[in-house]
């Protein structure tokens, strides 16, 4: 079968559409399992919706009903597809996916189940009945070559699908998730050409397709004077769906059942409080107590704790979803003055906290992400293999180094001293100079005593959204080991 085309509504997604389609078109004998997982409002159900078409397939979207109304509405659906003279009568969820591979019967079909969690809540039993039938030499196997999708939006649920003693476990030939846009895409997405427009408007909304269509009709800021006006009548303003969406992120996930303690620890992470010490001090717990609504809350993909990468067995977390941070910061302590439309006020208010708590450290991250992912190799020293922040004591002075970037290199295959290719400094809303340079530089030294790892060609990376002192200019482009980083950069380079 020749490749399917992505169809040009649809933005972006290339390589999830060709892995999609490369499963589709598997001709051999035999039923396939994927797994589509990913937060609501990714674009997972157009995505898997056009697939089908495509292909011919059968897609059936579950909704929130007992299991007896689920088959009845799986029946129903089946009868349409197959041109039966009525609703296919399925007795039990072994007679349904006994239904649903024998679609393949023929040639190879595209069978979509969008929003799998919903059957499973209510037929606990439905994955162990799939895993029955797709045990090797069942003629509903080998006789059907259907090409099973399901597709899931509670990132708890999805993830253990196929883990551990799981019965799909081993069973799946492909497992997709369906991630954020990132930031570069997200600016084309939403038409931005002005590069710190688009950190700001990305330190909002993230890379969430939906959050431009559906929540705020199309309305994108017009330019960079046009962003503040944007805020107020667009995020903050009680009459679009954007307004009430961090809260509903908490609320859809069936793991999360303590909303107020999950916001809580949410908004101690936005307050700064990355560790699990501050975390559990700023809410008024014992860090012991957290190990659970932490691991939940990183099971829900909204929160991911990230290791220092010069510090063994430390590390911090960070909320993922920029929608979140901006809400627990600026939306949650002054949530009865917005919904009595004062949203220009608070706005006004919440700058300095806006800046500090969201956009500060969304800036940060986009710059790992562009050494991770974007920046030349050669710029570096080398392919970067992990990014992240660190924090360095330095024994002399007693003083401790907070670094914003640290990026390391693969270890060498036969042992030795792992490549540190850079180190770095990245402020939003200040501009560098040659002091933060000098920082740098005693860091470096630093290091340099450090066993295990090789700092013979370690990179010196500044990054401001402000710019950079003619001094600094000046030393950078003489000096190979200094690089900077601007705005415009992250988006071109």
């Amino acid at each position: 079968m020749t490749q399917l085309s992505k169809p040009e509504w649809i933005f972006d997604r290339d390589v999830e559409w060709a892995e999609l389609a490369r499963f589709a078109a598997d001709g051999r004998a035999g039923v396939t399992l994927g797994v589509i997982s990913g937060r609501r409002r990714q674009g997972k159900t157009l995505l898997l919706y056009e697939l089908a078409r495509a292909t011919g397939g059968f897609y059936f979207g579950a909704t929130e009903a007992t299991a007896t109304e689920s088959l009845r509405r799986l029946g129903e659906a089946l009868g349409i597809y197959t041109g039966a003279p009525g609703p296919v009568q399925l007795a039990d969820w072994s007679a349904a996916v006994d239904a649903l591979l024998a679609l393949g019967r023929q040639r190879p079909v595209t069978v979509v189940v969008d929003e799998f969690p919903y059957l499973v809540r209510a037929a606990q039993d439905l994955p162990s009945i799939i895993q029955h039938a797709l045990t090797p030499g069942r003629p509903e196997r080998t006789e059907s070559r259907t090409r099973l999708l399901l597709c899931g939006s509670a990132l708890s649920f999805m993830g253990g699908l196929l883990a551990g003693s799981a019965p799909l476990r081993g069973r799946a030939g492909l497992e997709l998730p369906v991630q954020p846009l990132d930031y570069r895409a997200a600016a084309a997405f939403w038409g931005i050409e002005d590069p710190l427009l688009a950190v700001k408007v990305f330190s909002i909304v993230g890379g969430t397709p939906a959050y431009r269509r559906e929540y705020v009709q199309d309305d994108a800021p017009s330019g960079p004077d046009d962003f503040d006006s944007w805020v107020v009548r667009a995020v903050l303003n009680p009459a679009r769906p954007l307004f009430r969406e961090a809260r509903y992120l908490l609320a859809e996930d069936p793991d999360l059942r303590d909303p107020a303690l999950y916001h809580s620890v949410l908004a101690a992470v936005a307050e700064g409080n990355a560790s699990r010490g501050g975390i559990a001090g700023y809410i008024g717990r014992k860090a012991t107590d957290l190990q659970h609504p932490l691991t939940v809350l990183e099971d829900a993909g909204l929160l991911v704790r990230e290791p220092d990468l010069l510090r063994s067995g430390r590390s911090s977390y960070r909320i993922t979803e920029p929608l979140i941070s901006f809400y627990q910061a600026v939306m949650r302590p002054a949530w009865t003055a917005l919904e009595q439309r004062r949203g220009a006020e608070v706005w006004r208010r919440s700058q300095r906290r806006y800046a500090s708590a969201v956009l500060g450290p969304r800036f940060e991250e986009i710059v790992r992400q562009w050494v991770l992912r974007f920046a030349d190799p050669d710029l570096l020293g080398g392919p970067v293999a992990e990014v992240g922040a660190a924090t360095l004591t330095d024994p002399a002075s007693r003083t401790s180094h907070e670094l914003d970037l640290v990026a390391l290199g693969e270890p060498p295959l036969g042992g030795g001293p792992r490549p540190l290719l850079a180190i770095g400094e990245v402020k939003w809303g200040r501009r560098l100079g040659q002091a933060d340079l000098e920082r740098l530089r005693r860091v470096r030294e630093l290091l340099v005593r450090r066993p295990g790892l090789d700092t013979t060609h370690t990179r010196l990376l500044l990054a401001s959204a402000e710019g950079f002192t003619d001094e600094l200019a000046g030393v950078a482009s003489a000096e190979s080991d200094v690089v900077l980083v601007d705005a415009v950069r992250l988006y071109t380079d």
